[in-house]
């Protein structure tokens, strides 16, 4: 195979930046805007009793010199930060707090404890953790959205389009939760990430970025599934294609061990909360959950306080939150819809029946990764020495823009990449489909603004 790389400048990236960082600058002054004009809905802004613990009682001890920069933050944590500036603030106080995962408060406290530790005395604790708060979540986002154009150059095969659905993506209905104190930002990050670098070959840095988002939100655990779609995808050319029944015992017992690891992060955080609430205690003084045969505090948590549940949410009160919801259901549908009827066989085969009725050969993208740019020129003269000893092998050749970079490729090699490369769009729709179901028939559905 001959390869050569080359790097004129493609501003692609850094244009996804200017317009992620521009969608948060004008999304901050919307906010800025309403919030003086109209008062808001949610009143949970001043509650902030004194921790339980008294080893966190040691903020607020000094005089702030800016007290109503501190509060006008403060007045801004509602709604889930509340919950979350409280747990960075104090920890894990009470059962309901264990619904939000320990990620963001810990890089809350992270910041919080470091480049942020100046404006304590200038504005106060807990508007430093709320400033922190913001800082990571608007951060992550920026970079969420370059992982988004990546992830969808690669799919997609076509960079406008995936520059114009990364449009769409900083611009979303749900795009104020990617900049409020939820974690939605770090978790799309960290799939995203995570999804990239499957594609492209680097299984490790995925499975770390998708134990990661698991720590962020729980259906994080669902990015498990790339895991598997891969090992599947790898077992079935090591036996069919290959013949080499060894090799897909081995890619098996590896993906399956990538799938675990991709779990414990959320299997230790749940195991963390039995031990503060369930350990030590006699069978009348544990709590109802702490009985079960699988004592999952998350699902008893998100059933007791918040009312998930199958068919639950079905009330005539909820209509209002069904029609707000409507708009990105029928979304999800017809995407998942126009893919089935557009390709049929990649879809209901699940990535193992090319379009054109060929088995999907195997290969990954760990060869369009990113080359430094410093060793660009010595690829290129070592690529031309080689294709004049071949000059006789006519070879045509395909350009494809990956990240900053044009790759020539042997066409027919290109095509197979890129063939598998297609593949993920199934379970990206798979995804997609199940977190929609799910939010319909299971959860609060106008969760499905921020999914």
């Amino acid at each position: 195979m001959s390869k050569t790389l080359e790097s004129p400048p493609n501003h692609q990236t850094l244009k996804i930046i200017k317009l992620a960082i521009t969608s948060r600058l004008l999304l901050l002054s919307l906010i800025l805007l309403w919030r003086i004009l109209i008062d808001p809905y949610d009143t949970s802004s001043p509650l902030n009793s004194n921790c339980l613990s008294t080893d966190h009682q040691q903020q607020e001890r000094n005089v702030i010199q800016f007290p109503r920069i501190g509060s006008a933050i403060e007045d801004s944590i509602v709604w889930d930060g509340v919950y979350f500036v409280r747990i960075a603030q104090c920890g894990y106080e009470y059962e309901q707090t264990y619904a939000f995962l320990p990620l963001l408060p810990a890089c809350i406290v992270l910041l919080s404890r470091t480049v942020l530790v100046p404006l304590v005395s200038v504005i106060g604790h807990r508007a430093v953790l709320a400033l922190a708060g913001y800082l990571v979540n608007n951060v992550a986002f920026v970079l969420a959205a370059v992982y988004f154009y990546r992830v969808s150059v690669i799919i997609l095969k076509d960079p406008e389009a995936a520059f114009q659905a990364s449009i769409l993506f900083c611009f979303n209905p749900a795009s104020i939760f990617y900049s409020s104190l939820y974690t939605e930002s770090l978790y799309a990050l960290l799939s995203l990430g995570g999804l990239y670098y499957l594609i492209s070959g680097a299984s490790n840095v995925a499975v770390l970025l998708f134990a990661l988002s698991g720590c962020a939100r729980s259906n994080g655990v669902l990015n498990a599934g790339y895991l598997c779609f891969q090992t599947l995808h790898q077992a079935y050319d090591a036996v069919f294609l290959k013949k080499r029944a060894c090799s897909a015992v081995k890619v098996l017992i590896v993906g399956a061990l990538r799938c675990i690891c991709s779990f414990i992060p959320f299997i230790a955080f749940q195991a963390y909360g039995y031990y503060n609430i369930c350990h030590g205690h006699s069978l009348d003084e544990m709590r109802p959950w702490c009985k079960a045969k699988i004592p999952l505090l998350y699902s008893y948590i998100q059933s007791h306080y918040w009312g998930v549940g199958f068919l639950r949410y079905f009330q005539l009160k909820q209509l209002p939150n069904f029609l707000l919801a409507s708009p990105i259901l029928s979304l999800a549908v017809c995407s998942v819809l126009h893919l089935v009827r557009s390709q049929p066989e990649i879809f209901f085969s699940l990535g193992f029946q090319a379009s054109n009725g060929e088995k999907r050969p195997t290969a990954s993208l760990s060869s369009l990764d990113r080359v430094p740019e410093s060793n660009s020129s010595r690829l290129k003269e070592k690529s031309s020495a080689k294709m004049q000893d071949t000059s006789t092998v006519r070879q045509r050749k395909q350009r494809i823009k990956v990240d900053n970079y044009d790759v020539l490729l042997d066409e027919y090699d290109s095509l197979e990449k890129l063939r598998y490369s297609s593949t993920f769009i199934v379970p990206c729709t798979l995804h997609l489909l199940f977190m929609a179901a799910t939010a319909f028939f299971v959860m609060h559905v106008q969760v499905i603004l921020c999914l």
